[in-house]
């Protein structure tokens, strides 16, 4: 990749600027004319609105490949909504052991340890690494964030889960539904939200429940207060309308034909196959980019445990790591800064209880050419900001 020899800058820029973790871009071509469909102006619970929430429901669980027994519902408040809703309708009857390994999953700690006052353990550590996977007790109910959105580290695979479990285990899905394959038999509830994997719009989550959890629900209440839009229950069991297109609260009519737009791109690129295929097409070109940068490094330690979606990245340069905390940030933030004044990457400060990096969305929706575009202005925005710094 050439720089211009007056200014020191590269010469090409990626196509689309937009790399932020969510919302994330939509898919390419999207216009508004995307929105032309939609049942605006009508009820949610009119046949017409329905029927598209419904279709929402059963097009996600086909490209996902969900196991027959699975129920799926749309629930307000996002992924964030989808495991809160889990949580305080599921958990209770036995203690409960939650994986930490980055922001999110911490939130889940504490609403287990301090909200549900819950007997377990928290199972943590630092960013960019994962606990020991063989420290956690299935006897016990597990919460875990699959994949890190904030610290890049993702679960390599389902095999450390055992068939005979005895309590659930939930799963917060949100960057990995749609761009990783998920061992659904290991699983037991599944979140997700549209803004992420598939570039639609925010507020809207995805809660999938399998048959053990399904059990739970018939066979234990919780004896806590849950608020409405949260309450899956119905009587003595499952309410089996939020499962069929009825939520429990009114959602956007406008956002869910988005979503179905986005379902429709995703059939058109090869389904759940060529989503996963992009997204490693995208990592692959941010990992060769790493492999020979000599100021960064991906936050994940461990290749294995490497997200392909959230492409989290350290500065391990000497003047970098002299810097006191306030000063990396400022490093971090004067770097991006100059990227976003040049209109080649937007958002893309990392989250803000990691350490001091940047993280690139690497999902389906994103051209890996866009990112190899990217990596040369990354090199430029690290010189120049080590420059003035070191001035």
């Amino acid at each position: 990749m050439t720089n211009d020899t007056a200014t020191g800058k590269p010469v090409s820029r990626p196509a689309d600027a937009r790399f932020s973790p969510g919302p994330t871009r939509k898919f390419e071509g999207w216009t508004p004319s995307h929105l032309a469909g939609a049942a605006v102006g009508r009820s949610h619970r009119s046949t017409v609105g329905k029927a598209k929430l419904k279709s929402v429901i059963d097009r996600s669980k086909a490209m996902l490949g969900m196991p027959e027994g699975w129920r799926l519902g749309i629930i307000a408040g996002s992924d964030t909504g989808a495991v809160e809703a889990a949580m305080w309708n599921l958990l209770g009857p036995r203690p409960v052991d939650v994986l930490v390994w980055e922001a999110f999953g911490n939130d889940w700690a504490i609403d287990a340890t301090d909200e549900l006052k819950l007997e377990g353990r928290t199972l943590k550590a630092d960013f960019g690494a994962m606990p020991a996977l063989s420290d956690v007790d299935f006897a016990h109910d597990v919460v875990l964030a699959w994949n890190g959105t904030t610290s890049g580290v993702r679960v390599p695979n389902g095999d450390w889960i055992p068939d005979d479990r005895e309590g659930l285990v939930i799963a917060d899905a949100t960057s990995a539904a749609f761009a990783m394959d998920l061992p659904w038999d290991k699983l037991d509830v599944v979140t997700w939200s549209w803004q992420k994997v598939l570039g639609g719009e925010a507020a809207h989550g995805m809660l999938a429940l399998g048959p053990r959890a399904v059990e739970r629900i018939e066979t234990y209440t919780p004896d806590r207060a849950i608020p409405k839009i949260y309450r899956i229950r119905k009587g003595s069991g499952l309410n089996e309308d939020i499962f069929s297109g009825a939520t429990l609260n009114t959602p956007s009519l406008l956002a869910v034909e988005d979503c179905l737009a986005a379902l429709d791109w995703a059939k058109s690129i090869g389904g759940l196959e060529g989503l996963i295929a992009r997204s490693k097409a995208n990592f692959d070109v941010m990992a060769k980019w790493i492999e020979q940068c000599p100021w960064a490094e991906f936050m994940a330690t461990d290749p294995k445990t490497r997200s392909t979606t959230s492409l989290c990245v350290s500065i391990t340069d000497p003047v970098f790591d002299a810097l006191d905390d306030a000063g990396k940030r400022a490093f971090v933030k004067r770097m991006l800064g100059m990227l976003a004044e040049e209109g080649v990457a937007y958002d893309i400060e990392g989250y803000r209880s990691a350490p001091p990096s940047f993280r690139i969305w690497g999902g389906g929706t994103v051209e890996a050419s866009d990112i190899e575009a990217l990596t040369p202005w990354l090199d430029w925005a690290f010189a120049a900001t080590k420059a003035e710094t070191a001035a």
